[in-house]
């Protein structure tokens, strides 16, 4: 995992090349890669890379060639079925010079061009500039791990993994885009390609772009998450599903395994965590292991019992971080500074402050249970679908309503955790005057929210597990929640139900296997039964929910009483000062609780928004 950034001018006449941007933009990023730094500039074209040294550590430094330099590769990531690449490109005789996993990319694309991104199995985002037809290609995993943001500037195409990379380019103005703002109020949090940044792009996961000299960018997907349509897969045994799934688990897994540093665990007492674990343990039991965890002082919130149980039977060192709620506050700003985006809850800050335990130990490399709750229904909206569903009747909505979920979902009748009709109310009560003015044009339920074909036709738990997938997982749980939260400490974190044979493969179990009898992720318990403790499976499934916005305002926090007061408001011009006061005013009464994840902590947004805009638009 690293840091990449550059630009390439489309008019190869312009002068003045000034390394101080490419190093400023660079020096941006070196939390994600504190190992060695370096730019790099051809023709048109600079390049700054920031390292953490996983695999190949003395020879991996990039940018990387092929055999005759005409091929240069900046990646961030890693490429976990390297070998195997590897070993087929020998066999057609390619030379390597490092011994870096991503070396392959360079090899692959001289044999195929871009049609190779479908045999790479890892997470990485990556520049591919090919000097002979003077093409830049740009491309994000499949299931969107890493990051990649760009924009296009007169005759300029700007990258980074980070925006406040991007903001160093003296061409780039940040503004605030209102409707990647609308969109943390009405989904789970952004999605690609919009970003809170105007003009800034967030690449799509499963896609690449094609940057040519002068100046037309492409984008093309290369890969989604298919389910198939109703009556169109014939089911076989539960058997067989369960051998399936777990030979493609223990392979994922192994190849997570694969770095020349030492690697640790996140370990919850959940499901999820236990069973990659328990899988570790099987493949690796002589190896010293770590394992991390976050405990709480309330006792209603700690999972200790079931991280010790896990824990003693892997035989593993618990590494045990025991987070304060004042720790909120504390990190808050450092949380947001990293997501480079308003967020809806506090919970990235107790990842920002696991991440830093795990870098204490000098852990680069940590597994991580998230994608399960997505692909085997795991989440309590998945059942509700599913009684809705067994109670044929449809929701008694308006014709509103059902003109908002028509043109969002492309069916009128489907709710996915909010009605639209009641939410544009709210929300134009709480924009200010000037900006609810314009809501019409920001609202973003009226731009591109996702492609309602891959939802059309499908069963009622595969559509849910689609809108899961790209409006919660892909760029909230593994992009602000995920990498951001861990590469602010310079720790990879790498995701074995993420991998994208066993993604595809769950894909095609039934849905039946999946929510048997309103019991939720059946299919994953029964194959996770088979190696770890019965007390983690039958375990009821447990939300931690980090305390909101109410318990920060009843703390009286300088700087929070500071960005959420009227004036401050008032001067943002983003929000209507007077909804803020009533809202403070209903948050900090006595008794008040957010019934989280079924209400939305308005305040919260509008909190973490205040202080993004303090780092990065004043």
């Amino acid at each position: 995992m690293c840091g990449i950034c550059g630009y390439v001018r489309f008019k190869e006449q312009t002068t003045g090349y000034n390394e101080q941007v490419i190093r400023d933009m660079n020096k941006q990023l070196l939390h994600r890669g504190p190992d060695s730094q370096t730019v790099h500039q051809f023709d048109n074209v600079a390049l700054g890379f920031t390292r953490l040294s996983i695999i190949g550590l003395d020879n991996g430094m990039q940018p990387i060639f092929n055999e005759d330099e005409s091929v240069v590769l900046l990646c961030n990531g890693e490429i976990f079925n390297y070998i195997e690449l590897r070993q087929s490109l020998r066999e057609k005789g390619h030379r390597f010079r490092t011994a870096s996993d991503v070396e392959v990319i360079v090899h692959l694309y001289e044999e195929q061009g871009m049609t190779f991104l479908n045999e790479l199995n890892g997470q990485f985002a990556f520049a591919l500039y090919d000097k002979k037809r003077k093409t830049l290609f740009c491309a994000r995993d499949h299931m969107g791990i890493i990051p990649f943001f760009y924009t296009v500037q007169r005759d300029t195409f700007i990258f980074a993994s980070e925006i406040k990379a991007i903001l160093q380019h003296p061409l780039v103005t940040p503004r605030v885009d209102l409707t990647g703002l609308d969109q943390v109020f009405t989904f789970p949090g952004l999605i690609s390609p919009r970003t809170t940044f105007k003009d800034i792009f967030s690449l799509e996961n499963g896609h690449y772009l094609s940057v040519t000299h002068d100046g037309v960018v492409t984008d093309n997907e290369y890969w989604d998450l298919i389910f198939p349509e109703e009556g169109q897969m014939e089911e076989q045994s539960p058997s067989y599903y369960i051998n399936r799934l777990e030979e493609l688990f223990e392979n994922a897994v192994r190849l997570r395994l694969r770095a020349d540093v030492p690697y640790g665990l996140y370990l919850s007492g959940g499901l999820d965590s236990s069973m990659i674990a328990m899988k570790v343990h099987q493949l690796d039991a002589t190896a010293s292991k770590q394992v991390f965890s976050i405990d709480f002082v309330d006792a209603r919130l700690s999972e200790t019992l079931y991280q010790q149980l896990v824990a003693k039977q892997m035989q593993a060192n618990i590494n045990r971080k025991t987070f304060f709620f004042e720790d909120i506050s504390e990190r808050l700003q450092q949380a947001v500074y990293h997501s480079e985006c308003p967020v809806k809850e506090s919970y990235n800050t107790a990842s920002l402050s696991l991440s830093a335990a795990v870098r204490n130990r000098d852990i680069k490399v940590i597994l991580s249970g998230e994608g399960a709750d997505e692909l085997f229904a795991g989440y309590v909206g998945y059942r509700f679908d599913k009684i809705r569903s067994m109670a044929g009747s449809g929701q008694d909505v308006s014709p509103v309503e059902a003109a908002w979920r028509d043109q969002v979902w492309g069916d009128p009748t489907y709710f996915y955790e909010t009605n639209f009709e009641a939410l544009c109310e709210q929300k134009k009560q709480l924009y200010s005057g000037d900006i609810a003015a314009e809501f019409d044009e920001i609202n973003c339920l009226r731009h591109f929210v996702i492609n309602k074909n891959r939802i059309a036709g499908r069963d009622i738990l595969n559509k849910r597990a689609y809108i899961d997938y790209k409006l919660r997982l892909v760029d909230h749980l593994v992009a602000d929640h995920g990498d951001r939260m861990a590469m602010a400490n310079s720790v990879e974190v790498r995701y074995p139900f993420l991998d994208k044979d066993f993604v595809a493969f769950a894909a095609t179990v039934p849905s039946s296997l999946k929510l048997y009898e309103l019991e939720e992720k059946y299919i994953l318990k029964k194959m996770g039964s088979r190696f770890i403790p019965k007390e983690i499976v039958e375990r009821e499934k447990f939300g931690f929910t980090a305390p909101g916005s109410p318990y920060l305002l009843r703390r009286n926090i300088e700087f929070i009483q500071d960005t959420l007061s009227f004036d401050r408001i008032k001067q943002q011009g983003i929000f209507n000062p007077q909804t803020i006061e009533m809202l403070k005013q209903q948050y900090s009464a006595d008794g008040f609780t957010i019934n989280a994840p079924f209400e939305n902590d308005v305040l919260m947004t509008v909190l973490t928004f205040g202080i993004l805009q303090e780092q990065y638009f004043n």
